[in-house]
């Protein structure tokens, strides 16, 4: 991983923005929400991840190849690749690091505009998993929130929105207390106090800033609350769960977060209309390849035939009649 610019400041003009709670580093999952976007978003150029992202950079980049996504900021979890994202944000302090054509990774903490609107991310979670992990492989400390981040986030004064891995301690979202009451998992007393002052880092930061919207991953749960004061907070779920994708409106801070069955069928339209439309292009291929057997050069109008039928812009019987009146005269129009 190498950084291929960096960046103090960070100002868009979207309106609206796509973000994700945590992929994990499944490719799969990444690309199917790159099949369902652009017909759920088409106008979002501008993807946040929310952290434990962990793939690599170039795979990002082919993946959201033929969309309109241009920008992809991630917010790092603690399941990141820490020994190779510390060092370069250390060579480039409070910068984000541009590590491939899209993917750029924001430091901690980072502050960001977007639409007209002040944005403060803070990554970094405890890792309940933590004891069946080999440090410098599949963990590593530099995971944790520490006092600096937390001071830092505060000092940069009030935000719109905050964008976190880790959810608060104080959160209103009831299915991330019900998580973290019944411990479904059977964390270890000393991970699950550990994961505690980590949220209490994050509620230290989301008090003082106050943004009417905190969205985060982690708890790997979709939900969403609001508190007391009217300050909301959005957890999104992990990846082939609900709520792993939502669609941010910058202007109000409303999210809409697309059912897993409606992400799975415009994938799988998608995939459909691919297979289709590589059939027909095979068939295509294969006509005018016989031509120029015979010794025949196809024709501009045949050309532009082949295309309009490979793209599904006509089908092959609207072709084939346009052909026949092409070239069939009338006969009291023979000479």
């Amino acid at each position: 991983m190498k950084v291929q610019e960096h960046a103090s400041s960070i100002i868009l003009p979207d309106q609206r923005v796509a973000v994700c709670g945590d992929w994990h580093g499944n490719q799969g999952w990444a690309r199917m929400i790159s099949r369902a976007l652009p017909r759920l978003a088409p106008d979002v150029k501008t993807m946040l991840h929310l952290g434990d992202w962990w793939m690599p950079p170039g795979a990002v980049d082919e993946i959201f190849a033929d969309t309109s996504i241009d920008r992809f900021y991630v917010v790092v979890g603690n399941h990141e690749d820490f020994g190779q994202i510390t060092p370069l944000l250390d060579k480039h302090p409070g910068e984000a690091v541009r590590v491939s054509r899209l993917t750029w990774i924001l430091p901690r903490p980072a502050r960001l505009t977007i639409g007209g609107r002040s944005v403060l991310a803070l990554g970094g979670a405890s890792s309940v998993d933590r004891e069946s992990r080999q440090e410098g492989l599949t963990w590593w400390s530099d995971e944790a929130i520490t006092d600096e981040h937390v001071a830092a986030a505060i000092a940069g004064g009030p935000a719109d929105l905050m964008l976190t891995h880790e959810s608060p301690a104080n959160t209103p979202v009831r299915a991330v207390r019900e998580i973290l009451r019944t411990n479904p998992h059977w964390f270890t007393k000393s991970a699950l106090e550990t994961s505690a002052a980590s949220r209490a880092r994050v509620s230290e930061v989301w008090d003082a800033v106050r943004p009417e919207l905190l969205a985060h991953g982690h708890m790997h749960i979709g939900a969403g609350g609001k508190t007391e004061d009217g300050r909301r907070v959005a957890s999104l779920g992990r990846e082939g769960h609900e709520g792993n994708l939502g669609i941010l409106d910058m202007q109000n801070l409303r999210m809409a977060t697309p059912s897993l069955a409606i992400i799975r069928g415009i994938a799988d339209r998608w995939e459909d209309d691919y297979l289709a439309r590589e059939k027909r292009a095979k068939g295509a291929a294969e006509a005018l390849h016989s031509g120029v057997l015979d010794g025949l050069s196809p024709t501009p109008a045949a050309l532009q035939d082949a295309r309009d039928y490979v793209d599904g812009r006509r089908t092959l019987d609207e072709i084939i009649e346009d052909v026949r009146r092409r070239h069939t005269r009338r006969p009291e129009d023979k000479p």
